[in-house]
């Protein structure tokens, strides 16, 4: 891994980040009403997760839907809140044996699809990708399996990098790779919140990133993947700045709902 502190402005967007971070663990709400802060958090996050693949609904009209079984943006919707809802029920696993735990959530992203035998599962020689807000070059079925294997051994292994730094390379090899034949960019960004969640930096999950990333907007997203995929000093810096943003932003809406739930207002 390329060392952090050849990495322009990625030590200062971590101290941000966790300025951020600790500032909302530190709200007085949290002693008392954390797992409101969490519910919501967790909501939050899934539309933006969706937003970035596609359905970019209202905050609202996803906290009213029950049924999310119609159209393709529903679904997608519906998939992004499964996601999230799981990810937390994942973390001893994912330790112990990460390319299990990206089945399942594929698994768990593709609802009702289990009858297809691409879910939960790494695509094989030509099989297709159904990823269209991903544009880069799609690697090979073995590149895929190969690269997945020393991710794998990253995670297990451990790292003294940043948190930000795994999660940022996890969140950003699953989008590089599409491993799977759909819903990649909502699993590579499940990976991304499971690694905040299981490295203790953001261990009750209300600092969604998944916020953060769909608050910088689609075009400011794409542009720092890209930055990722050139695998330049640069480029990487630009991509790890842009996850820490990620996440503070996702920490200073939890901040604002934290606020809204002490004048009453949640």
């Amino acid at each position: 891994m390329v060392a952090l502190a050849s990495l322009t402005g990625v030590p200062e967007a971590v101290e941000a980040m966790r300025k951020a971070v600790d500032r909302v663990y530190g709200h007085r709400v949290m002693r008392r009403r954390s797992n409101e802060v969490t519910s919501e958090a967790a909501l939050r996050g899934a539309r933006g997760s969706a937003a970035l693949a596609g359905a970019d609904w209202a905050l609202e009209e996803v906290r009213r839907r029950t049924d999310f079984s119609g159209d393709p943006e529903a679904r997608m919707v519906g998939a992004a809140l499964r996601l999230t809802a799981e990810a937390g029920q994942l973390l001893s696993v994912w330790r112990q044996s990460p390319l299990r735990v990206l089945a399942r959530l594929h698994l768990v992203a593709s609802g009702n699809a289990t009858e297809e035998v691409t879910v939960g599962r790494p695509r094989l020689v030509g099989e297709a990708v159904d990823e269209p807000f991903i544009q880069a070059p799609l690697p090979s079925a073995d590149e895929v399996a190969g690269r997945l294997d020393g991710l794998a051994r990253l995670i297990i292994s451990g790292s003294s990098a940043p948190a930000l730094v795994i999660a940022a390379v996890v969140h950003g090899e699953l989008l590089a790779l599409r491993p799977f034949s759909s819903h990649n960019g909502l699993v590579a960004r499940a990976a991304e919140r499971i690694v905040l969640i299981g490295s203790g930096l953001d261990p009750k999950a209300i600092c969604p990133a998944e916020v953060g990333h769909a608050e910088q907007g689609q075009a400011a997203y794409s542009a720092a993947f890209e930055g990722y995929l050139s695998g330049t000093p640069e480029g990487m810096s630009d991509w790890f700045a842009h996850c820490g943003r990620a996440v503070e932003l996702g920490a200073r809406e939890s901040t604002a709902v934290c606020e809204a739930l002490q004048r009453g207002a949640a």
